[in-house]
């Protein structure tokens, strides 16, 4: 499958955020790439532009593509709730998302590809699609033989992130999605509501 491999400090620029995470270089330039840099005067951006961008944005942080980020939009105005808020909740409660929540990857990018290379585990059974929807009460756990892992190991000394709707035993090396997340509990800065009207066009 198609998946997004340029380089990421242009892709946050472009958003005016560091949306994959500490980034040194786009500190140092965190205005959108262009010849003309900063100096640039940009017009006012039509309200389409301005849905798009955040779809795009949204995209890009979760590592999403177009057809599978539309299938979970359609399952999210399909469920009972708010549909921005329930898209983003599929959208955190994806494996490689959890895993990169737990801190087991300083990336989502990185998470998915623990999933992928058979790393992971969801309530004892080897799970390698890192688009399996989780629900409350999963355990996600290491797998045996990949417990000493240099890179799993490394990212989860560095990492201090706490999440109330995760719980991860660093000595048994699991954790559990202990329940769906509030939006309030989502930290990523993506207003969903322009993204619902873009797709309700």
């Amino acid at each position: 499958m198609a998946r997004y491999t340029g380089p990421k400090t242009k892709i946050a620029r472009k958003f005016g955020e560091a949306i994959f995470g500490d980034d040194k270089s786009f500190e140092k330039r965190n205005y959108p790439p262009g010849q003309h840099g900063n100096n640039r005067r940009r017009g006012k951006k039509s309200e389409y532009a301005i849905q798009l961008m955040e779809k795009q944005k949204a995209k890009y942080t979760y590592g999403i593509l177009e057809r599978q980020f539309r299938g979970l939009f359609k399952k999210a105005r399909a469920a009972q709730g708010i549909t921005g808020e329930v898209l983003l909740q599929l959208c955190e409660s994806r494996l490689d998302n959890v895993v990169y929540r737990m801190g087991l990857s300083p990336s989502r990018s990185g998470a998915r590809q623990l999933v992928s290379h058979r790393h992971i585990t969801v309530n004892g059974q080897l799970v390698n699609v890192p688009s399996y929807q989780l629900k409350a009460g999963d355990v996600i756990a290491i797998r045996e033989k990949s417990k000493s892992l240099e890179v799993i190991n490394n990212s989860l000394s560095n990492s201090n992130h706490i999440y109330e709707w995760i719980t991860w035993n660093n000595d048994a090396k699991e954790g559990t999605y202990v329940s769906i997340p509030a939006r309030i509990q989502i930290p990523e800065n993506i207003n969903e509501q322009f993204i619902v009207e873009l797709y309700s066009k």
